[in-house]
């Protein structure tokens, strides 16, 4: 089969350079096409979204005290616009590297055959328009600000003061609730501005999802005996690596949300237990998910190879014993340093293989892989089930 790879550029295939937003940061000359400028847009994305709530929050008397939650012992906060803001930041050029290398392995591995190439890249330019639509952008910005997302959020901030605990976001007087300076910026433009990129995040990995399905239906070159136990398409499993600094965004953020329950509200960490069980459930299908798209046409190549290759192996078997067990070989040929049985064994080895491929091109390691990327942020947490003093005495044992 002809090789396509030498004759064709890499495919131009990127789920960050593009929208309206993209386009802002370059005109504000906080990115450039090769997506520079990294330290630049988290420092000035910091800048907008934290720096205002300290600030305010200082102005008020309440950075580190003067209510029962202060804004830096706020962990979800902190773990929002400290960490996993920057991380998303981060992840636009973890996937803007990695996804466009992923692609160019269809043809690399002749997946995609010189044949069907034409209607790959009509694949691929039409994933590309879908990224810099405006009209979606425009969408995601009305899902942060309008109906339920928005008023949950004002609602939340409200609720966590209307107790009488107060925190940074409002005060109390008397059943009354009403923000705080730093609350109004964090209602207005901290968090929509958290949420948009998150959702732009999730319409990214729509694009991604759709093309790999698109993929998956063209008449793609499996091979039942490729190593990989996906016909070739094991590569895909990188996918566990592409998104893992979004992935461990949603772990920070999850585990900021429950060390505020347990350090403010006298919460357990056992409490939230199944809801750690649905992020992670939630953190495959994001990585994974996608992948699944494939399972048809793996299947299908798998009951082929054990069709072709049964038929050809039993060819093989009938000669082998008719030469070797029923007296067809030469007289002066020898059982010892012959090929035959290297052969059979490859065979059996090659028939293997395909018995062994698996229903989605990914294996257990990298779900286990995308588990850690979102439940090691969350592990610190399990110390607040032991008592300080018992932890301190272990501590001491440990050492000494």
């Amino acid at each position: 089969m002809k090789n396509i790879h030498n004759s064709n550029k890499p495919p131009d295939f990127s789920l960050v350079l593009g929208g309206p937003l993209f386009q802002l940061l370059m005109r504000l000359r906080l990115t450039t096409p090769a997506l520079d400028l990294l330290k630049k847009r988290i420092i000035f994305f910091i800048l907008f979204a934290w720096l205002p709530l300290l600030i305010l929050s200082l102005i008020e008397g309440k950075a580190w005290g003067g209510v029962k939650m202060p804004f830096l012992f706020d962990m979800e906060a902190q773990a929002r616009f400290l960490v996993a803001l920057p991380l998303l930041i981060v992840a636009e050029l973890v996937v803007h590297k990695q996804a466009r290398s992923l692609v160019g392995q269809f043809i690399d591995r002749d997946i995609i055959t010189e044949k069907q190439l034409p209607k790959f890249n009509a694949l691929i330019a039409s994933a590309m328009k879908l990224r810099n639509s405006v009209v979606i952008e425009l969408i995601l910005l009305l899902l942060v600000f309008a109906g339920g997302p928005y008023l949950a959020n004002t609602v939340s901030v409200i609720e966590q003061v209307a107790s009488g605990a107060g925190s940074w976001h409002a005060s109390t007087d008397g059943n009354v609730a009403s923000l705080s300076m730093a609350g109004y910026w964090y209602i207005f433009f901290s968090r929509p501005l958290f949420q948009f990129i998150v959702y732009r995040w999730y319409f990214r990995i729509f694009i991604w999802a759709r093309f790999l399905w698109q993929s998956s239906r063209l008449d793609l070159n499996l091979i039942p005996i490729h190593p990989d136990r996906a016909c070739g398409l094991g590569f895909l499993a990188m996918s566990g690596i592409l998104f893992a600094p979004l992935i461990i965004a949603h772990g920070v953020v999850f585990a900021g949300l429950i060390a505020n329950a347990i350090f403010f509200t006298g919460a357990k960490f056992t409490n939230f237990i199944l809801l750690i069980l649905g992020v992670v459930l939630f953190v495959q299908l994001i990585a994974l998910g996608p992948l699944f798209v494939f399972s048809p046409s793996l299947m299908r190549a798998k009951r082929n190879g054990l069709r072709d290759y049964g038929m050809l192996a039993s060819k093989y078997v009938e000669e082998f014993d008719f030469k070797w067990v029923r007296g067809g070989a030469a007289g002066d040929e020898r059982l010892v340093g012959s090929s035959d049985i290297q052969s059979l064994a490859d065979l059996v080895n090659s028939f293997q293989v395909i018995r062994d491929i698996r229903a989605f091109p990914f294996d257990k390691e990298t779900a286990i892989q995308v588990f850690l990327f979102v439940i090691i942020p969350i592990l610190p947490l399990v110390l607040t089930m032991i008592p300080l003093e018992e932890l301190i005495k272990k501590f001491f044992e440990t050492i000494f």
